[in-house]
């Protein structure tokens, strides 16, 4: 039983130390021992090292029973450091001592001990006591925030925060959200995305080869920032159109790819394609009501 116990020591240690291992060293996907191997080295000598302890423990155990008396071994063990917490924990009379305790009524032969209410439960009653006191100033005579109102303040707080974050988050961008950059640098950003990936269809100047002429008024799929980034994002007509390019540029290089291209309209190229598509007129703003 006391192998048992030893055994069943070291795997809750050797369990906990990984455990915490896990939690603190960020591994990625992996187990912290498998990316770090300095890691598993070191949980396999903590092993080695409780199972030691525990050999050595035993041994010394096993010496110490050969050297005493049976009545020494037995007063070692009721003055064991596990058995007095019990007994601290539990106030409980020894089986000896019971008669001191025993109550004066006889119920067929039954009786009743008075024992002493341990002292862990008892606490606890008064910790509860305690805590319905706290409870009800706070949210019965100084109103606090019941769990709704917390809760809605938790949803608002986070709704900021998303907000927050999607400010920062420019991959977050798509075809609903998307707007048209007009600062110089992320033209100049969308325009050698243009040339590195774009120039085989629609040439350099945006005057169309294969691809469409993106200087005049026709579009295929419509124009606007908004049509421009999603044909670029899915592609073109099915099987004859431009590839889907959201395999390979982020949502923020489609905006700023698509905020360049609006940038050609109007720039008459030298011997532009011609137009493909339909006329496209953009939407009007609904005029301001007063």
């Amino acid at each position: 039983m006391r192998n048992f116990a030893s055994y069943l020591r070291v795997l809750i240690i050797v369990f906990l130390v990984f455990c915490a291992a896990e939690y603190f060293i960020d591994s990625g996907d992996k187990p912290a021992f498998i990316e770090y191997p300095q890691v598993g080295l070191f949980l396999i000598l903590f092993t080695i090292l409780l199972v030691s302890v525990e050999v050595v423990a035993a041994s010394m155990n096993a010496l110490t029973k050969a050297l005493l008396s049976e009545e020494q071994l037995k007063e070692a063990e009721e003055n064991s450091w596990s058995k007095n917490l019990i007994k601290k924990l539990t106030k409980t009379k020894p089986i000896e001592e019971e008669g001191e305790i025993i109550l004066d009524h006889n119920y067929d032969g039954i009786k009743e001990l008075d024992n002493a209410l341990p002292p862990w439960w008892l606490y606890g009653f008064y910790a509860t006591i305690v805590f319905a006191a706290i409870y009800l100033f706070k949210y019965h005579v100084f109103n606090g925030d019941s769990q709704k109102i917390e809760y809605e303040k938790e949803v608002a707080a986070a709704q900021i925060a998303i907000e927050e974050y999607k400010k920062t988050a420019v991959d977050l961008v798509d075809a609903n959200t998307v707007v048209a950059l007009t600062e110089e640098s992320d033209i100049k950003k969308g325009e050698a995305i243009f040339q590195t990936n774009c120039v085989a269809c629609h040439r350099a100047d945006g005057g169309g080869a294969i691809g469409p002429n993106l200087t005049d008024d026709y579009w295929i799929l419509g124009g606007g920032i908004k049509n421009v980034f999603h044909t670029i994002t899915e592609g073109g007509r099915s099987g004859k159109g431009m590839i889907a390019w959201k395999q390979s540029l982020k949502p923020s290089e489609i905006q700023l790819v698509a905020s360049y291209i609006l940038t050609l309209h109007g720039t008459n190229p030298a011997d532009p394609k011609a137009p493909e598509g339909d006329l496209w007129e953009a939407p009007q703003e609904p005029a301001a009501t007063e």
